[in-house]
């Protein structure tokens, strides 16, 4: 195993020109990843859907707008060095950047933008919804995304507002390709999407060399980056699926970073010469929730007195530590609109008294469905021992994801312990699924956590919901955001307990690596090897 991993990292090393004189462990110049990246079906940015494509995309396209390195909390300019929004008209205008260049050399173009959104919406692939939430069509795409020299005009059709765009213009379908490039590729009607699958075709800080499923990301520096040219010449994506040879590999240092390691493998590391170890919060936020359809878990003191009894310091500092920590909002920390205040504590006492103040007898007994994997089996457990001391018995129902989920999507769990993440970064995304149901009926399928817990949520959320989501300016479309977590926070039958985060091993002379709450906001443009 590792002689052929380290003859495959020769080889990537000498095409990105690296002279095996240079090779002391790894390449100076060249960062190595040991990752799992097995998950990626395809990596045109019309397609990619997963987590590794979508790390991937982001090194080798860019957005008109987008979260950028370093800081992934603030929308900058992308392709796009300025826009206009005409709320009234549903209508912004974007002036291209000057000077950008494809790796082809291919100059960028209003053109391509307008190819690219087209396609997206053509090709009709997993990610594609997220650009066709704007109205868009097949047979409307030409007229609602138009160029005018170096400008682009995007129009939209629904009742949000444009900074609600804004972000659905800074997800990963809506990348720009070079459609010269790509058209001179296409195959069959394709619109190049065989050949984007072996192959880049962005304005991207890196450039393709190589991908082999299964095996590695080979990719090096492009040296006419608008942001500027990346700090090291290239970066290369091992695939390597066992954590436990991650850890080896790392040690060895036959790698630079890691990581999928487990908690007990992080703890091994930490404090080693000449290892770290980086934690980074994730999107994916964590909750019990509890269906309406119960009888008994209707009272809304039920709900309070729940947020009383979950043991969230005692799960963070034992087997969540370093893979979750205590967030009680339905949008993640780390982007605009995040409300990170956590009031909940586990009190037993102070949950006994508020069941019975509101005259609610006990015991009360549920079932608790859960996959059955870990670290979700582990929380299940602590979750039953500390609702116990209240008089709330959980008897654990486990089952595979698909089981679960499919029992959720039904409306037929008792209480159910599961996890949510965005499907684009917007807080909209989350405000939908934890903070809207205007129409509560069997026979109306909503993939939102309310629906599915039957939960009929007031007019006033509803309402306050649809505010957020038209609200034009940025700085008050936050602060309603941050307003309706507050409520759900304080008044819903689902508790919301932890956020995910992921923890990164790498040597000691890695510096620079930015890694957001998503794939989308993994960065290597900036890493410096000391």
């Amino acid at each position: 195993m590792m002689k052929i991993f380290k003859a495959a990292l020769f080889a990537a090393s000498l095409a990105l020109s690296v002279s095996p004189a240079a090779l002391a462990e790894t390449p100076a110049d060249v960062l190595v990843v040991a990752q799992n990246i097995d998950d990626i079906v395809s990596i045109d940015p019309a397609e990619a859907y997963e987590f590794s494509s979508g790390e991937y995309v982001t090194q080798t396209y860019d957005r008109l707008v987008q979260y950028d390195a370093p800081d992934v909390q603030k929308l900058a300019p992308g392709l796009a060095s300025e826009w206009t929004a005409d709320d009234a008209a549903k209508t912004i205008t974007f002036t291209l950047r000057d000077g950008v260049t494809f790796s082809s050399g291919n100059p960028l173009r209003a053109e391509d933008v307008v190819y690219s959104f087209k396609r997206v919406v053509a090709l009709n692939k997993a990610p594609a919804f997220i650009l066709t939430q704007l109205g868009w069509t097949p047979e409307n795409i030409e007229k609602m995304v138009t160029a005018d020299g170096n400008k682009v005009i995007v129009k939209y059709d629904g009742d949000f507002s444009s900074a609600f765009v804004l972000n659905v213009l800074a997800a990963r379908p809506a990348s720009v390709v070079d459609a010269e490039t790509v058209k001179a590729n296409e195959q069959n009607g394709d619109f190049g999407n065989a050949w984007l699958k072996a192959n880049s075709a962005g304005t991207g800080p890196f450039v393709l060399r190589a991908f082999r499923a299964g095996e590695l990301l080979n990719l090096q520096s492009n040296p006419n980056y608008f942001g500027g040219a990346p700090a090291i010449k290239g970066v290369i994506i091992r695939h390597v699926a066992e954590a436990a040879t991650q850890q080896l590999l790392l040690e060895t240092g036959d790698v630079d970073m890691a990581k999928n390691l487990t908690p007990d493998q992080v703890a091994g590391i930490t404090g080693k010469e000449n290892m770290k170890v980086e934690s980074y919060p994730q999107a994916a936020v964590h909750f019990l929730s509890f269906n309406q359809k119960t009888t008994a878990l209707q009272p809304e003191a039920v709900w309070e007195a729940a947020r009383y009894l979950v043991d969230y310091k005692g799960m963070t500092e034992s087997f969540l530590k370093g893979q979750m920590e205590v967030h009680q909002a339905f949008w993640p920390k780390g982007f605009p609109g995040s409300l990170d205040e956590t009031p909940y504590s586990y009190d037993v006492e102070k949950a006994k008294k508020i069941l019975a103040d509101a005259g609610i007898k006990t015991p009360i007994n549920v079932t608790l469905d859960v996959i059955n994997s870990t670290p979700f089996t582990d929380m299940a457990q602590s979750l039953q021992a500390s609702f116990a001391e209240a008089g709330i018995n959980f008897e654990i129902i486990p089952g595979t994801g698909s089981q679960v989920i499919t029992k959720y999507r039904a409306r037929t769990h008792e209480a159910m312990l599961l996890y949510w993440g965005p499907d684009f970064m917007d807080p909209d995304s989350n405000a939908a699924a934890f903070a809207f149901n205007e129409d509560n009926s069997d026979d109306h399928y909503q993939s939102t956590t309310t629906w599915r817990n039957s939960w009929a949520v007031p007019a006033e959320l509803n309402a306050a919901t649809k505010a957020a989501k038209a609200e034009a300016d940025p700085a008050k479309r936050n602060a309603m955001y941050v307003d309706l977590q507050k409520k759900v926070q304080e008044k819903s039958p689902i508790v919301i307990m932890f956020q995910a985060a992921t923890q990164v091993a790498m040597k000691n002379n890695v510096a620079g690596y930015v890694n957001g709450a998503t794939s989308d906001f993994v960065f290597y443009r900036l890493v410096k090897k000391n």
